[in-house]
């Protein structure tokens, strides 16, 4: 609890996943992903109820150890890759409500973000809650390299701007600066959740300074690797 706001944790974590076979449970030094949210979790105290959102038992037994709840499984109809977040934090929000006992936020970790900081986290909870927004994202700065108005695609085997304004980008002094999600933390209000908009008029962010990676791929699980054994 955080200024008498109830809030909930949750860890998305199915089992299937197109880039790495069972992603949500590989480790990095010898601690699983979704385990790794449990430790981090476990040392941020404004949590009143932390759980995991899984369609296995396997990650969901292996949560427990960690600290996690794992009081039912998903249903198949919400565990596809084709799935939005929002209606998964949705099902989970409605089955950890109690008549008299609602939750006000709901945040959500993701296992595959293993670099998050625990300041990061808090100050995701603080801001939503002292600036009464109803979303706050972490996001990390866009290497000017990446800017959007730099994309390419290729169209009728032809090499074109992304953005019909990329010719007009002469030198990067000339670009405002972008932001990715990092996925290591996201806070939404209850109303948010319930309503099934990611990101409404009233959100914030806390830039994250710190590396983040969001694992996609067997590279990306390499790195954070090396980033968190040094």
């Amino acid at each position: 609890m955080y200024k008498k706001k109830k809030i909930l944790l949750v860890v998305l974590a199915r089992s299937g996943s197109v880039g790495i076979k069972n992603k949500n449970i590989r480790k990095i030094k010898n601690v699983p992903l979704v385990g790794r949210v449990g430790n981090i979790a476990n040392k941020i105290k404004f949590f009143d109820k932390k759980i995991v959102s899984t369609d296995s038992t396997k990650i969901g037994k292996i949560a427990f150890k960690y600290g996690l709840e794992f009081n039912f499984l998903r249903p198949k109809k919400i565990s596809g890759p084709k799935i939005s977040d929002l209606e998964v934090l949705k099902h989970a929000l409605k089955r950890s409500d109690k008549k008299n006992n609602k939750f006000d936020i709901v945040v959500s970790m993701p296992p595959t973000s293993p670099l998050r900081k625990i300041n990061d986290v808090k100050n995701c909870i603080r801001k939503i809650i002292d600036k009464k927004l109803d979303a706050v994202w972490t996001i990390s700065k866009t290497d000017t390299k990446y800017h959007p108005l730099k994309a390419l695609v290729v169209s009728k085997k032809r090499l074109k701007y992304y953005s019909k304004y990329g010719n007009k980008i002469k030198y990067r002094q000339q670009l405002k600066n972008t932001y990715f999600r990092n996925g290591a933390c996201y806070a939404f209000s209850r109303k948010t959740i319930l309503e099934n908009s990611i990101l409404p008029k009233k959100s914030g962010y806390v830039i994250s300074l710190s590396d983040q990676i969001s694992i996609d791929t067997y590279s990306d699980l390499i790195l954070a690797k090396k980033i968190l054994k040094n």
